[in-house]
């Protein structure tokens, strides 16, 4: 009986071998980038550095990565992508660890990130979403300016609306 438990555990191992050895591990992403007075929206050309609130990026598998002045323009291209080039990274900057009013580094996983939606504070574009690496971060953020904490999996196209800024301002 030892004999073949020992038999189906060499068997096991000797599969589990031959499938990781079909299906590599996908190649880690590649770092993101940081912005420099000449890094501009991808969107608007607005210069990033500009401007308050969070930033992201998105990193493709071919040609120069897209930047947004806030996250609400890197939910948007993502969920309502016009393009079909693949995607190998999205970046958020943690709010948790840089200045809302002159951001600078701290990138996080926009994936992994938690973020606060409704919020009293404002980005470029106006409304935005907090990004955040540490979810007490997020929550304690909510708790100050208002809001509430998600995941990147619980946005909605519907929630990346990009009608705002000059379009909804009625005192020009």
């Amino acid at each position: 009986m030892k004999m073949f438990a020992r038999r189906s555990t060499l068997i096991v191992i000797l599969a589990s071998s031959l499938l990781m050895a079909c299906h590599p591990a996908p190649p880690p992403a590649p770092p993101p980038q940081e912005i420099t007075r000449s890094t501009v929206s991808s969107l608007d050309g607005m210069s990033l550095m500009d401007y308050p609130g969070p930033k992201a990026q998105i990193i493709y598998d071919q040609g120069a990565p897209d930047f947004f002045c806030d996250t609400v323009g890197l939910v948007a291209v993502y969920l309502h992508p016009e393009q079909q080039k693949q995607v190998l990274a999205l970046y958020v900057q943690d709010m948790g660890k840089t200045d809302w009013t002159h951001p600078q580094g701290h990138w996080i996983n926009a994936k992994t990130a938690f973020y606060v939606v409704g919020s009293k504070l404002l980005g470029s574009m106006g409304p935005t979403f907090a990004s955040f690496a540490q979810p007490s971060d997020a929550r304690n953020f909510a708790a100050k300016h208002g809001g509430k904490v998600i995941r990147f999996d619980q946005f909605t196209p519907e929630m990346a609306v990009m009608d705002g800024g000059v379009v909804k301002d009625k005192s020009m």
